[in-house]
């Protein structure tokens, strides 16, 4: 046999979305094993929530630089932090599956420096629009926002396969169709917070995005700019 049959699965993955989710694992891993009271000691079994605390996204400090003007680094950081921190061991491990999923399809097409504009971007935007929309004390963690920013991105292959085939391009948007509608059936069952919002924002900021990272793409739009 050739040594194609036997490749990892990390092969096929693009370093960037490997890299993301290495970075999502280990904070967790970290953040566990303190918990558990393996590592850190007594100190250790609050770390997560001295993560959530000092790296999650707060409407709260976001309303506070826009109101006094001043943007401190340790608030400025958290729009790019709070991917990494995540509530509880299956809500890290749900991000990193999404992540790989979704960042293994849109590596086919873009580049390690696409999806990372695209993962960032996301989730940038997500909390813009959880802070504009929401008033809440409660803070925003978890990289699922980015990973739907990387849904948004698989949907645009979809969307322009479709167009380039004389199909029907609405049916690119069936899995965050499908995503949004398992959403509010939880939160009707269950209860739901807010953070829809920002993964919903993702999606929308990751599909914009692949007009621009798309191979071509920046070119596209300079030649756009300098027509007009």
């Amino acid at each position: 046999m050739s040594d194609q049959n036997h490749t990892p699965i990390f092969n096929e993955l693009p370093f960037a979305v490997i890299a993301i989710a290495a970075v999502m694992a280990l904070v967790e891993a970290m953040v566990w094993l303190g918990g558990q009271g393996i590592i850190g000691g007594a100190q250790g079994i609050g770390w997560r929530v001295t993560a959530v605390q000092e790296f999650a996204f707060s409407d709260v400090a976001y309303n506070w630089m826009v109101s006094t003007g001043a943007f401190p680094f340790e608030h400025l950081k958290r729009f790019v932090t709070y991917p990494f921190v995540h509530g509880s061991l299956g809500h890290a491990a749900f991000s990193i599956v999404f992540v790989l999923a979704m960042g293994k399809f849109a590596g086919q097409v873009f580049s390690n420096l696409a999806l990372v504009v695209i993962f960032f971007g996301a989730s940038v935007f997500g909390a813009l629009v959880y802070a504009w929309l929401l008033t809440t004390p409660l803070p925003l963690f978890g990289g699922m926002p980015g990973a739907y920013g990387l849904i948004g991105a698989y949907t645009f292959l979809l969307f322009v396969r479709a167009v380039n085939q004389g199909e029907n391009g609405l049916q690119a948007f069936y899995l965050i169709g499908f995503l949004v509608a398992i959403q509010l059936l939880f939160g009707l069952l269950y209860g739901t917070d807010k953070s829809w919002v920002a993964e919903l924002a993702g999606f929308a900021a990751g599909f914009v995005l692949c007009f621009v990272v798309r191979p071509g793409g920046l070119q596209a739009l300079r030649d756009r700019i300098q027509r007009r």
